[in-house]
């Protein structure tokens, strides 16, 4: 198996619209992407989806890639779904601890609207930044285990 990666960093400085994809991105401690709307003293400073589910919206007939879901990382070979929340992982150099497993889609969800579905809700996860770094496409994801342990 390949090892999991980073395959887009996506940004967006405005709320409700889907993030552009970037060369790379500066992740800081209580922040998360620096200059991304999202970002800020929370829970949910980087949202994560994996390239498998956006593939899995695409056999459902939706025209989406990375960023179209308003994630701010897609990985891939990784089920970022299934890691429990306390769970570590780095993004390239960057420490990152799992907060929320998914979220309740927005009303005006388009991909919702086209599709019938999405998958953010059910796939996606946020995560808190532990140490400031820059990520990139290409760089490695691993797990590091829980919190504390």
């Amino acid at each position: 198996m390949n090892q999991p990666k980073i395959v887009s960093v996506n940004i967006s400085s405005t709320k409700g619209v889907v993030k552009k994809p970037v060369p790379s991105g500066c992740l800081e401690p209580d922040v998360g992407l620096v200059g991304d709307a999202h970002s800020g003293p929370w829970h949910r400073q980087l949202s994560l989806l994996a390239m498998e589910s956006i593939d899995f919206m695409r056999a459902k007939g939706a025209d989406v890639n990375p960023g179209d879901f308003a994630e701010n990382i897609t990985t891939q070979g990784i089920e970022l779904h299934t890691l429990p929340i306390g769970t570590r992982l780095k993004l390239g150099e960057v420490e990152v601890e799992v907060t929320q497993i998914g979220k309740e889609c927005h009303a005006g969800c388009e991909i919702r609207k086209l599709v019938g579905d999405c998958i953010m809700p059910r796939q996606g996860i946020f995560v808190r930044v532990l140490n400031p770094g820059e990520v990139r496409s290409g760089d490695p994801v691993s797990r590091m285990g829980e919190a504390g342990g």
